[in-house]
């Protein structure tokens, strides 16, 4: 790659490059390096005709080289005709450079994707400056926000009086635009951190808190907002103890009801079964108490009964009627016997 001198006077700025904000001290400060040591890195150029060159990039240096007098410049001339790639190499060497301001990126993202001469995608754009998706989505949402807000915003993370970081902001960028940078501004004058930029803005995103209360919190400091948040989350989490409560014993119903529902449903006993059933349960009792309990529960129906019941039975229901009276009289028949046997032990004593 060949580096020539050419003279300052035939280079001419591009006007449409990304970078356009140049921090005045920093500018100083490379005048003075350049003076010391001279130029340390050449710029790049591409021709234009007329013998004339256009920066791709090397602004910087080119000012502070003109600033200070110079004739000539080491150059790098490039080849390269097609504007996209121009542009996404001057984004790529702007990226390396301290002092490319978050807005500057934003608008050479935006620029990029909505430009008819580019027209990227945010997938090719991620693809060829090897930043992912996020990072280019991230940096064009700051574009939402009003000018009284991007002029504020700087690079890194270090929170100062005035000034607005991408962290600081990138929470309050779904929001309102009546909302929005208000807030930002707050953020900005307070010095807030991130982590209480989030409470406020979780706290404007709140469907149960009214417009007009919203725009009257607007007027409050940035701590006062946090405070704010404080107290609306605490009483909101008393307000939901009684709900939760009762939700808790309406879950509890349920399950007994669903308990009970799932329960076994027991057969209707017929007198037949019943009367079986007495039977062997007086089997267990004093002999006393059996003997009673037996004289109760067995009681023979008188044969117009039978002949009643008899006739209400269908087909289905007589087979078990049968069954039943069968096993009735094997239990009497048992129990019958030992009787008989209690009878003639009672007669010998």
């Amino acid at each position: 790659m060949d580096i020539i001198e050419i003279p300052i006077a035939f280079i001419d700025e591009d006007t449409d490059q990304p970078r356009y904000q140049f921090d005045e001290e920093a500018l100083q400060e490379l005048m003075k390096s350049i003076e010391e040591i001279g130029l340390l890195s050449p710029i790049k150029v591409r021709t234009t005709g007329n013998n004339r060159y256009k920066i791709i990039y090397g602004n910087r240096r080119y000012k502070a080289s003109k600033m200070l007098g110079k004739q000539t410049m080491s150059c790098i001339v490039s080849t390269v005709t097609d504007e996209m790639e121009i542009y996404l190499e001057q984004i790529a060497e702007n990226l390396t450079r301290e002092g490319f301001s978050p807005i500057e990126e934003a608008e050479a993202f935006h620029k990029l994707m909505n430009d008819a001469r580019f027209s990227s995608s945010i997938k090719y754009l991620s693809g060829k400056l090897g930043k992912p998706e996020s990072y280019i989505k991230n940096k064009c949402d700051l574009l939402k926000f009003g000018n009284a807000v991007k002029k504020l915003i700087v690079s890194g993370t270090e929170i100062r009086k005035d000034k607005l970081t991408e962290d600081q902001l990138l929470p309050l960028k779904d929001l309102p635009l009546e909302h929005r940078d208000p807030l930002a501004l707050i953020v900005a004058r307070d010095e807030m951190p991130v982590s209480d930029v989030k409470k406020i803005a979780k706290m404007f995103k709140d469907k149960d808190i009214s417009e007009s209360t919203k725009g009257k919190l607007l007027y409050k400091s940035g701590h006062e907002l946090v405070e704010t948040w404080s107290v609306f989350q605490n009483n909101r989490a008393e307000r939901a103890k009684p709900a939760a409560a009762k939700a808790s014993a309406k879950a509890q119903k349920s399950q007994k009801a669903a308990a009970a529902s799932e329960a076994p449903v027991a057969e209707p006993v017929s007198q037949p079964q019943m009367a079986a059933t007495a039977a062997t349960a007086i089997a267990a009792a004093p002999i006393q108490v059996k003997l009673q309990h037996l004289l109760t529960a067995v009681q023979a129906p008188s044969e117009s009964d039978l002949q009643n019941e008899a006739a209400k039975l269908d087909v289905s229901e007589k087979d078990k009627f049968l069954d039943d009276v069968n096993t009735l009289v094997e239990h009497l028949e048992q129990q019958l016997e030992e009787w008989k046997k209690v009878r003639e032990l009672t007669l010998s004593k």
